[in-house]
């Protein structure tokens, strides 16, 4: 085994170890900040809240757009961790591998969901007024930034679906060509990366461009440990094989020959 393998156990069972309590913090973690930007926010974002479905021009079609998109991409990022993370120890052991299997596929389908809705809810502003068509045909409604916009943001919903259906797919068609289609998750989460950033009217908020950035690194970070574990599981392999070839038991046939 080389020292690059054995340097990629080690790792993963010191976080195998500290994972429960790693993930019992984050979550204690996250919901007292919830709570306290709960008590923060909440006089505020209630007066904005009946302004919007109340006013002359109400805006909550607008903002349930807004967020909904900003929880799409957030699940469409977590899917995408969990299917990098798949094949190490750390997801085999905690929570196993089925139910890192099924987190995988439903938050890719919760992703999606929430994406129509991002789309479907804008038929209600009536300041827009979007028609079906303009939703979701390519190039239709160029009004505001129709590359980001008009094409990738429709390109990436399409390749979301696809890729929510490439789930079922697999018991139809061989596991190769399966993993290819799967790959397509890759293009989608470039495209709505590109969507959220180009066209998002909330990119300059800091911790939407934070969220942009950690989701860009972790997944491309995520990636190359992934292919360099696997070249390394591929090296150790044929390591193992070039030394059981080279052992007396089958080394003796060809000293025989050679009598």
């Amino acid at each position: 085994m080389t020292t690059q393998s054995t340097w990629t156990d080690d790792l993963e069972d010191t976080l195998l170890g500290l994972a429960p309590y790693a993930i019992g913090a984050a979550a204690l973690a996250a919901a007292a900040g919830l709570a306290a930007l709960a008590l923060i926010v909440q006089p505020a974002w209630l007066a904005q809240l009946q302004s919007s479905l109340a006013g002359v021009e109400p805006k909550a079609y607008w903002y349930l757009s807004r967020s909904s998109a900003i929880v799409a991409y957030i699940m469409l990022w977590i899917s995408m961790v969990l299917g990098l993370a798949i094949t190490n120890k750390l997801a085999r052991a905690w929570p196993g591998g089925p139910t890192f299997a099924a987190l995988h596929e439903h938050t890719s389908w919760l992703g999606l969901v929430l994406a129509v809705f991002h789309v479907l809810i804008l038929l209600g502003d009536q300041y827009i007024s979007f028609t079906l068509p303009q939703l979701f045909l390519p190039f239709v409604s160029a009004s505001y930034r129709p590359f980001w916009v008009g094409l990738l943001g429709k390109l990436s919903l399409y390749g979301l679906a696809f890729v929510g259906v490439s789930f079922y797919l697999r018991r139809w068609i061989n596991y190769r060509a399966w993993r290819i289609l799967h790959y397509a998750s890759f293009g989608v989460f470039a495209l709505g990366l590109l969507h959220g950033v180009f066209s998002g009217t909330d990119t300059g908020v800091v911790w939407i461009s934070g969220m942009y950035c950690a989701s860009a690194v972790s997944v491309v970070g995520l990636t190359i440990y992934r292919i360099r574990k696997a070249r390394t599981t591929r090296a150790a392999a044929a390591q193992r094989i070039n030394r059981a070839g080279e052992s007396p038991d089958a080394a003796r046939p060809a000293a025989r020959r050679t009598r």
